[in-house]
């Protein structure tokens, strides 16, 4: 069996909170239980919002915390290059197709049809750009109109022809899910892998670096557990490595609400300077130190 590989991939748009703090811990601890590896992803490539001093103070917590992380740390950024060279490989297999719709027609658009499928994410892609006769596209294209890039559904599922695609997951999801989960590719429609703003989505990004680095387990909130259906349908159509994944509970706030970075009193940042330990993080949590065991 090969080590245990666990990744922790905050984007450095705002300081940790206690929610981060939570996933890094699983994930670090996991992987020094069973002798692995932890890695430290930034997923940096919304340079509209990244910015150095949150990359700084992620890098100041997690030290605090007491986590290490093996390696460098991966940067996003330095991985265009690679995400492009995807994009174009399903391409070039013809399993993507330029979306120019703004996102106000795509609201009118499912408002006019009255009612439309749902997944994850709200009411999904009514298809208007898969239908686009290929002259009006290339004349779309040579005008410089800058389209996203969507995945064809049926023609992925054709070409993986697999019908009993699953992915293993251990952790505790909304409902209880452990073991072998069917996949069900159709959950997001017509997904965007390529972006207008910049240039690749995170379900083909997280899938792509997961790969690379040799992840073996994924652990990250259960509100996250419907990306695994459509990442291991990219890794069935891309030849990639599939991870186990532990899909875990949420922190949330006295109201019962998901904490945010906007939750400025509960960063590890103001916990630091209210004279918070380690230790303190992780009572309130609920997660022991391996290490004192």
């Amino acid at each position: 069996m090969k080590p245990t590989v666990t990744p922790f991939a905050p984007s450095p748009t705002g300081f940790l909170h206690l929610g981060h703090a939570y996933a890094a811990i699983i994930a670090h601890d996991l992987a020094r239980r069973q002798g692995g590896r932890f890695l430290l992803r930034l997923e940096d490539i919304d340079k509209g919002r990244c910015r150095p001093e949150f990359e700084n103070q992620i890098l100041e917590d997690l030290a605090w915390l007491g986590l290490s992380w093996d390696g460098p740390v991966l940067r996003q950024s330095d991985r265009l290059e690679a995400y492009r060279a995807a994009l174009d490989k399903l391409r070039a297999w013809g399993l993507l197709y330029p979306c120019f719709c703004t996102r106000k027609e795509i609201i009118t658009e499912i408002a006019r049809m009255g009612s439309a499928p749902h997944g994850p994410d709200g009411a999904l892609y009514p298809g208007a750009c898969r239908a686009l006769p290929s002259s009006r596209r290339e004349a779309l294209l040579a005008s410089g109109a800058a389209p996203a890039w969507r995945l064809d559904i049926g023609k992925a599922l054709s070409a993986v022809n697999d019908g009993n695609l699953a992915f293993h997951e251990e952790g505790r999801g909304p409902h209880g899910e452990t073991g072998l989960t069917p996949v069900n590719a159709s959950l997001f429609g017509d997904i965007v892998l390529g972006r207008k703003d910049y240039g690749v989505s995170y379900h083909l990004a997280v899938t792509l670096d997961d790969h690379m680095t040799g992840v073996t387990l994924v652990t990250r909130g259960e509100d996250l557990l419907p990306a695994a259906h459509v990442q291991r349908l990219l890794q069935a159509l891309l030849g990639l490595q599939t991870p186990r994944y532990a899909h875990h509970k949420l922190i949330c706030d006295d109201s019962g609400r998901r904490l945010a970075k906007r939750d400025k009193d509960k960063t590890l940042k103001s916990m630091r300077r209210g004279g918070a330990t380690p230790d303190d993080i992780r009572k309130i949590l609920e997660v022991t130190n391996p290490a004192s065991r």
